[in-house]
């Protein structure tokens, strides 16, 4: 029996979710088993994890405090997606956007006004991610070096140089225990949003998210950058600058997560130090991966995926397990991605069949009657 116009209507919208929404069903499945090996409930577990996520107002605010960088980084990986190419080199533009930030202070006279100097900070950070990531893909396009590997390789280096910069040349001398650079002046440090306890940070990521996805899907270079990566070579016989869009999307995408690096360290670290290196950018894969690149939904699974990191705490005290029990979950929820990912080009085609379904189940339209 064929489903009709309605139905065909309402499976079309959920289609592109449900890979996503299988993904979490079989990760909660196979997750269920390792707790059991470690003499706990599964169910309590699962249950706990959603009560550290969403439980109270402070289990919010530790999930949206991680999930405001998550949207930035999931940027990176989601934006050079959208020419064809797998970015994952996130932590080291947030890395450096974090290390740029904390060294504009220093390059500005005492006491410049915070209307200049958090503005010079958010351009520096957006230009230092931006470089990182846009030197990824012009290695893409000018020498063919794989996009996934050199970004990676690229984080590596990224780190390197920021761990030697923070612990020599920048380092606050009295920084004994914890390398870390001069601190952020009071009168420069991003504060809460009004009524809030979250930083201007998490206001930014949704901002970004949203002006991305209205890029992407209502621009012309938005999609010109789709066209190219739904196919390279037939983007080029209709004359289209391949290089350029793809190195405009890595620079993109690495701005917004240099920028991820600057609100952390004004607003949660108030210097740049180890504790910048919390692992976001990565994170941010797997975020950008759980809402299939698409900008706007990469807000809720940035959520999702923060209050996942933000329940780890509580598992431990609770049930005695590992604190990287959460990291098997998130492990789990991107292996079951993948999986699902695989079967994107059956869907397409189901897809396909219910847009037929759903054209040719509509009644047919009376012609307009001529005087």
């Amino acid at each position: 029996m064929r489903p009709g116009p309605t139905s065909a209507r309402l499976i079309l919208g959920v289609l592109p979710a449900l890979p996503t929404v299988l993904a979490i069903a079989g990760t909660l499945v196979l997750f269920s088993i390792f707790p059991l090996l470690q003499g706990a409930s599964a169910l309590d577990a699962i249950g706990l994890i959603f009560k550290g996520a969403f439980g109270s107002s402070f289990a919010w605010q530790s999930t949206l405090l991680r999930a405001a960088p998550l949207m930035l980084t999931a940027l990176c990986v989601a934006l050079p997606a959208q020419v064809g190419l797998v970015v994952i080199g996130g932590e080291g533009a947030l890395a450096l956007g974090g290390l740029s930030a904390a060294v504009v202070p220093q390059c500005l006279p005492a006491g410049t006004s915070w209307l200049i100097a958090i503005p010079l900070m958010g351009i520096a950070s957006i230009i230092a991610g931006g470089l990182w990531i846009g030197a990824v893909g012009a290695m893409r396009q000018l020498r063919g070096v794989n996009e996934t590997i050199s970004s990676l390789l690229m984080a590596y280096i990224a780190i390197a140089v920021f761990k030697h910069l923070v612990e020599g040349p920048l380092r606050d001398p009295a920084s004994l225990n914890k390398p870390s650079t001069l601190p952020i002046p009071d009168a420069l440090a991003i504060g809460s949003m009004p009524g809030l306890e979250m930083h201007w940070g998490l206001l930014w990521g949704v901002l970004a998210c949203i002006a991305a996805w209205v890029f992407v899907r209502h621009s012309t270079q938005g999609f010109a950058m789709r066209i190219v990566g739904g196919n390279h070579r037939a983007a080029r016989l209709v004359g289209l600058p391949v290089s350029k869009l793809a190195l405009g999307a890595c620079a993109l995408g690495g701005g917004a997560a240099g920028l991820a690096g600057m609100f952390e360290v004004a607003a949660v670290q108030g210097s740049a130090n180890a504790s910048l290196l919390a692992g976001y950018g990565y994170s941010g894969i797997l975020v950008a991966f759980a809402a299939r690149q698409n900008p706007l939904a990469i807000i809720a699974c940035a959520i999702m995926i923060g209050g996942i990191e933000a329940s780890g705490s509580l598992l431990q005290r609770r049930l005695g397990l590992p604190d990287a029990t959460t990291l098997v979950l998130q492990g789990l929820l991107f292996a079951n991605l993948l999986a699902w990912e695989a079967l994107g080009g059956r869907m397409a085609a189901w897809r396909v069949a219910l847009q037929a379904i759903a054209e040719t189940a509509l009644p047919a339209q009376p012609e307009a009657s001529h005087a």
